[in-house]
């Protein structure tokens, strides 16, 4: 009886800390660390992107210049290229941020259709709309 008695306190005993451990790892607290912070973050660091897969086999950029303007002002061109031997329409963008990257406040151009013939290049152009503008990122996406 003696055996059955230690080994029925063995039993709850054991069940007791389960249920203990269980309740403590389902009610975790704390602050946690965000994960995956650099994938998917081009924006971030690139000047220029591509921003789908069709879009990125068609359409390359050649160079972009950019300069103060006397007011303090950023003005940025790109040239786009047409990779393809016929002819296709994007939309481009241009986002403009501080120095932290952060974006300027309303300095998010609106999406701008660009039609692109065989081959060919055409440039944008943008300037930002305060002196607050120190970096910038060129978005192009396919036409909707």
């Amino acid at each position: 009886m003696r055996k059955t008695l230690t080994l029925a306190t063995l039993s709850l005993v054991a069940a007791a800390g389960a249920f203990l451990i269980g309740c403590a790892s389902s009610h975790d607290t704390g602050a946690y660390v965000p994960v995956n912070t650099t994938v998917n973050d081009v924006e971030n660091h690139e000047l220029l992107v591509l921003l789908d897969p069709r879009v990125q086999y068609s359409v390359t950029c050649s160079g972009i210049q950019q300069r103060n303007l006397t007011d303090g002002r950023l003005e940025i061109t790109a040239n786009i290229r047409n990779r393809e031997s016929r002819r296709i329409q994007v939309q481009v963008s241009c986002l403009f941020k501080d120095d932290q990257g952060f974006p300027t406040e309303g300095e998010e151009a609106p999406f701008q259709n660009l039609i692109l013939t065989e081959n060919a290049q055409e440039p944008v152009h943008y300037v930002s709309m305060n002196n607050k503008a120190r970096r910038y990122t060129i978005r192009i996406r396919e036409a909707h």
